[in-house]
């Protein structure tokens, strides 16, 4: 899939995670401990949002037949860069290059007990940050403090201190069982009471006091109608 001119475009895979906001581990509570898993996970639970999920900024976002509303999932992602060796162990963690807003839009009424594929995978459910931002110019991702804007209204605020694995340590334990790779793309989660946006709302998307990540925006358009049976 090739990038559109100047923007920022994936070209490794595209982890998401669940549960790595405290909100949200406290809204799943004791349903965590029902079948089939019988208990909390103690690994990071990940997703692949698949290429063609990808949208860039400024883009509209169709929304699919049957489907009137959408919820905003805000996160931040790190890209990452090569391997490096770590001091003190005989091993390698994968470098963080850059990180980059993103917009991991899902419909609607799902649950966590099944594969997220057919909420989370839809076309263009994944909207991009026009540039990545270096380490040095983004700061402690401990202190990003994101804002979602729908039809210019804030919709919410998310705060990144409040995650269960923090950015490092998120990256740790995913590298921990699988092998993450230069170009790779793990977001960091998203935090609970996402809101809704519907066909025609603009949503935006920016980094509280970080203006070198610029806004990322999308329209959501209605999709397709459905055909009578």
């Amino acid at each position: 899939m090739n990038a559109p001119t100047g923007t920022f475009w994936p070209v490794g895979t595209v982890y998401g995670c669940l549960l790595n906001f405290r909100r949200e581990w406290q809204h799943m509570g004791e349903r965590m401990a029902r079948a089939p898993h019988q208990a909390p996970p103690r690994a990071p639970v990940l997703y692949v949002k698949t290429a063609n999920t990808w949208s860039a900024s400024g883009a509209g976002i169709a929304l699919p037949a049957g489907s009137d509303a959408v919820l905003v999932g805000a996160s931040v992602a790190m890209v990452l860069g090569p391997r490096h060796w770590v001091s003190g162990a005989d091993q390698t963690m994968p470098s963080v290059g850059a990180y980059v807003l993103v917009n991991d839009l899902e419909l609607p009424g799902t649950t966590y007990f099944r594969p997220p594929v057919r909420s989370r995978c839809v076309d263009g459910f994944l909207g991009l940050g026009a540039h990545g931002v270096a380490p040095d110019q983004a700061a402690d991702p401990a202190q990003f403090v994101l804002e979602v804007r729908i039809n210019g209204d804030l919709r919410q605020t998310i705060r990144f201190d409040d995650l269960v694995r923090d950015a490092a340590t998120l990256l740790r334990d995913v590298d921990g069982f699988m092998s993450l790779r230069a170009g790779d793309l793990l977001l960091l989660g998203c935090e609970a009471d996402r809101p809704l946006a519907r066909a025609g709302d603009h949503v935006e998307i920016a980094m509280a006091g970080r203006a070198a990540f610029g806004v990322l925006s999308n329209t959501l358009l209605a999709g397709p109608a459905l055909e009578a049976a």
